[in-house]
């Protein structure tokens, strides 16, 4: 296999391209939930409820894999291939909300089962500088996917209808047979991978508690990031009338500045190391204020949503970046699998915290009011942000003051 052309590198990023394909039909929500007669947390819930799944298949697949004795790519091939079955089951007429809702959620169990397979499936393939820039990739690979399968489900929302937009799920069963035609069925030897995955935490020899604020931390982000997701698509019908199916085509443009961010992540953090974290923070708080003060002015409120995506890429990628010097190797597939859960619980999550918010703030789940969360969800980043810049100013207090005085000569 020559592991190193174009195609086949497209061959192992194209798994991760339907991995976010689940908010594919966040445009047709509106439709959703009019034509199912739910609330907007309910309809909401469609788009997230994979995360749910996703969640606790993370932690399955593994030790599935292990019990089933099957290699990555079989795993990665069983996971597509639900997706692709699960994901159209909508399409066929129905108009049972607990239907469609168990389908969305045996959807997500297909995101899970090949969620962590997808990465190590590069880990064990590609090594030093080409490893990192797949794995740059492939996130990037997440971001288009995300925005492709929102626009193409966009434009089938426009011929058909809501059932439409299910048929983008269709894409799984191309990916399937690209992945399965050009990656390999063996795999090489992890020791050089496990062996360059151990550098930095050699020394590192417990978990730190500050995993745990992490994994918070990522909970609240992607609360706020899907949440956003989920009610521009009913705020634009509010304010464009209810014929209005455009939505999607905004939250593709979206993921367009998500995709520089991750890009251009590794440039911003050379230069301003752990100050990313500051402008990543400020940026996702100015994009919840647009999109707040929006609520009456189109403009302002896709404003908002296109800027929200670009910090998030900012901050999360330093997430992971800061879990090696915070638990030792061995751990580093626990916290990593712990702050994965800690994003997918937040995207499940979204809607009844977004909820609560309205009803804390007494505003109507409709109309203007759907955009009410977000002020608090802005004042909170802020917040967030003051708090790191203090307790690392007073740790860095503490430790001078611990530092033994020089003796005078």
């Amino acid at each position: 296999m020559q592991k190193n052309s174009i195609v086949e590198k497209l061959a192992f990023l194209s798994v991760s391209f339907m991995l976010t394909s689940a908010y594919a039909v966040q445009g047709a929500l509106p439709q959703l939930k009019a034509a199912l007669n739910v609330s907007q947390t309910q309809a909401e819930y469609l788009a997230t409820m994979p995360s749910f799944a996703v969640m606790i298949f993370v932690i399955l697949s593994p030790l599935l894999q292990t019990w089933l004795k099957v290699s990555d790519k079989q795993m990665i091939m069983a996971g597509v291939g639900l997706v692709g079955v699960m994901g159209l089951v909508p399409f066929f007429n129905l108009h049972s909300y607990a239907l469609i809702l168990a389908s969305r959620l045996l959807l997500g169990a297909g995101y899970g089962l090949y969620n962590s397979q997808a990465i190590a499936l590069i880990s064990v393939w590609y090594e030093g500088p080409t490893r990192a820039q797949m794995l740059g990739w492939r996130a990037a690979a997440e971001q288009i996917g995300q925005a492709t399968t929102l626009f193409i489900a966009g434009i089938l929302l426009t011929i058909g209808g809501w059932h439409f937009s299910f048929l983008v799920y269709l894409l799984a069963f191309v990916v399937l047979f690209f992945f399965a035609l050009r990656v390999p069925n063996d795999r090489p030897s992890q020791d050089q991978a496990v062996e360059s995955s151990t550098i930095t935490t050699d020394q590192v020899t417990k978990t730190s508690p500050r995993v745990a604020l992490l994994i918070l931390f990522a909970f609240f982000l992607v609360i706020d990031y899907v949440g956003m997701e989920n009610r521009f698509a009913s705020l634009a019908v509010h304010l464009k009338g209810a014929a209005y199916t455009g939505a999607s085509n905004y939250l593709s443009l979206m993921l367009i500045g998500a995709t520089l961010g991750g890009i251009f992540y590794g440039a911003i953090h050379r230069r301003l190391g752990f100050g990313t974290v500051y402008l990543g923070l400020g940026l996702m708080a100015l994009a919840n204020f647009l999109f707040y003060f929006g609520r009456n002015n189109f403009g302002l409120l896709v404003t908002g949503l296109l800027l929200i995506g670009f910090p998030l890429q900012l901050v999360s990628p330093l997430i992971f970046n800061l879990l090696p010097g915070l638990a030792p190797a061995k751990r580093q597939p626990l916290v990593t699998s712990l702050v994965l859960i800690g994003f997918n619980f937040g995207a499940f999550f979204s809607p009844t915290l977004a909820e609560w918010m309205n009803t804390l703030l007494n505003a109507p789940l409709k109309g203007d009011g759907l955009a009410a969360p977000f002020l608090v969800y802005g004042i909170a980043l802020l917040v967030i942000a003051a708090l790191i810049y203090l307790t690392i100013r007073l740790n860095q207090i503490g430790e001078k003051k611990a530092l033994p005085e020089t003796p005078h000569a």
